[in-house]
């Protein structure tokens, strides 16, 4: 087994240098880090995490809790996840994903056992019960979304204002005049004050006001079988709807699917925008969806470098915002009558 002696041998330094670089207990000038690093690339030397954790205690593990039980792990999760945790390795971090609940209880329980550094808190309500667990613990964390008034917090977020007003903006250039935002389920208690639906329906609200229009919101489900069902409610309740906005991914495959099985052409009789969505989701749907595509890879990075300068002592990040950009393909058009 390599040692550190050998990796100080190897790099032409003290073994007291390399525990430095290795532990992260002491600044080491940077050609000296190099060399040791290379050193220990060159000899396949691994760090020892357990004794890196008792020298500098800190276990440079980071958790993202997800409440998986309350929300699919969409590709448009796993977009945030897997560029979280990308940045977390570049920045000598482990990401750990913690499956957790909204229980608060369940929370404190496990950043009880001492494991992580902070915590990442994914799937924000504007009334979320796992703040005032990770503040009462004295425990580092970072939002990905935010609380009814997220200023006290670090957080990074979509710009849910920005992506509705761009998404009704395509659309009504396009000559829509009567649009349907479709948002998630909130009959759960865990999804009623749900941050992204409830801010995604007040931006709509406000939007459609602005353009004179009617605002019309639906709800659905996240599966593919929530949106066949939708394609339903929308030809029975609306049919005078020319343009669909929806929130969740497999829901709009489903909705998609149903349109065209009952013989509802896309874009030529109706428009379907999905938002929030993730790069893949065109290409599963024939037509190729035009979405305003999820900054979860952008979300991610962020999120974690923010988390890791609050653990080091650095000065607090600001906020950032960022909106879904359109992605144009090929389900959205001028409705039938233009």
């Amino acid at each position: 087994m390599v040692t550190m002696r050998d990796v100080a041998d190897r790099a032409g330094v003290s073994i007291a240098t390399v525990s430095f670089v290795v532990n992260g207990t002491k600044p080491v000038a940077a050609d000296t880090r190099t060399r040791i690093e290379q050193a220990m690339a060159d000899l396949g030397f691994r760090r020892n995490a357990v004794a890196r954790a008792l020298a500098s205690r800190r276990t440079h593990i980071l958790a993202m809790a997800y409440p998986a039980l309350d929300h699919d792990l969409s590709s448009s999760a796993l977009e945030f996840f897997t560029s979280a945790a990308a940045t977390a390795a570049r920045l000598d971090h482990h990401l750990v994903l913690w499956p957790v609940s909204n229980d608060a209880a369940e929370l404190k329980e496990l950043i009880g056992e001492g494991l992580v550094d902070g915590v990442l808190l994914m799937e924000v309500q504007l009334d979320d019960p796992r703040v005032a667990v990770l503040e009462a613990a004295r425990m580092p964390f970072a939002l990905i979304g935010r609380t009814a008034d997220p200023t006290p917090y670090v957080h990074v977020d979509i710009d849910f204002d920005a992506t509705i007003r761009e998404a009704v903006a395509h659309l009504h250039e396009l000559g829509h005049r009567r649009l349907v935002l479709v948002s998630g389920d909130r009959s759960d208690p865990g999804m009623i004050d749900y941050g992204p639906y409830v801010r995604s329906e007040a931006a709509f609200q406000a939007t459609a006001e602005a353009y004179g229009l009617e605002p019309t919101i639906l709800r659905s489900g996240t599966t593919a079988a929530a949106g066949r069902e939708l394609a339903g409610r929308l030809a029975h309740d609306h049919p005078d709807v020319t343009a669909v906005m929806i929130m969740r991914e497999y829901a709009s495959l489903g909705l998609v699917s149903e349109l065209r099985r009952t013989g509802r052409d896309i874009p030529g009789d109706i428009s379907v925008l999905p938002l929030v969505a993730s790069r893949e989701l065109p290409s599963l749907s024939d037509p190729a969806l035009t979405i305003m595509r999820s900054p979860g890879p952008e979300l991610g990075r962020l999120g974690v470098e923010s988390l890791i300068t609050l653990v080091a002592g650095g000065s607090v990040p600001p906020p950032q915002l960022i909106p879904c950009r359109l992605e144009i393909a090929s389900s959205t058009a001028p409705p039938p009558e233009s």
